[in-house]
């Protein structure tokens, strides 16, 4: 794990949705890294209850709240006993998501493309403007999670990539919404994330071709400008920066974190 920069979450509180063994482990860990306290959400207690301990370990508090993020009265709880506890939120990450099918959109189901929605981006939206009042009191920040699927429009990936739009459309509307009240509001979309679930197709591809896990990792990496798969802390060490001070004057924006496999 890298070094975050000095003390640039320091006295901060951070809530986190989304919290599982990869993406969110990682948000949660480089925001402790950099001086944060955390507020941990997710349907899983165990997954909540592991980073936590990394979280302690790290020397920072650490709140879990197990959240349903597409359930009122739950995403209600979590903002209510994170001020309780905490009596202030600098920082909301909306990491939480949920793949659509990926089929035709002739074909799709469309209750399925109505879920999509509602965990990539009405989730977002409603945990968001429960937390408005205090953060616009500490002049916080929120970060969507995104994805490249916004940078392409491959066949099969039609419902994800719609919902992934609207989440950037809302994370966009709320910065001009948010931004006179001190609130910034921006978006990181990230590509492939070597974690442990695209480690595991890295494998599946590799069984299946006959060759090497590592000969699919390169030719992978070679469709990126720095050859290689940014990992979770790398992901995360983005949306530290935008949840920081350094980011005091960036609102409204979408940042691809893809070590140069599309630019933008």
């Amino acid at each position: 794990m890298t070094p975050t920069g000095p003390a640039l979450l320091t006295g901060r509180v951070i809530i986190v949705s989304g919290v599982g063994p990869g993406l969110g482990r990682s948000l949660a860990l480089r925001c402790a890294a950099a001086g944060a306290d955390l507020v941990l959400a997710a349907r899983t207690q165990t997954r909540l209850d592991d980073v936590a301990k990394e979280v302690e370990e790290l020397g920072r508090r650490a709140l879990t709240v197990p959240t349903d993020i597409t359930d009122d009265t739950a995403c209600a709880r979590l903002a209510d006993t994170a001020l309780d506890t905490y009596g202030r939120v600098d920082g909301l990450v909306n990491n939480a998501f949920a793949i659509p099918p990926l089929t035709d959109l002739t074909k799709v189901d469309l209750d399925a493309v109505r879920a999509g929605f509602e965990t990539s981006s009405l989730a977002a939206l409603r945990l968001t403007r429960l937390l408005v009042p205090a953060l616009a009191e500490h002049r916080g920040s929120v970060v969507m999670v995104n994805s490249a699927v916004l940078r392409h429009s491959r066949r099969t990936y039609g419902a994800y990539k719609m919902a992934k739009a609207s989440l950037l459309a809302l994370a966009q509307s709320l910065a001009t919404e948010l931004g006179p009240r001190g609130v910034r509001v921006n978006t990181i979309a990230p590509g492939y994330i070597w974690a442990d679930n695209l480690k595991w197709y890295f494998d599946h591809l590799a069984k299946k071709r006959g060759v090497t896990a590592q000969q699919i990792y390169d030719e992978t990496a070679e469709t990126t400008d720095l050859r290689k798969l940014p990992d979770p802390d790398e992901i995360a060490d983005t949306v530290v920066f935008m949840l920081s001070p350094l980011a005091r004057a960036v609102t409204g924006q979408c940042l691809d974190v893809n070590a140069g496999e599309w630019h933008h």
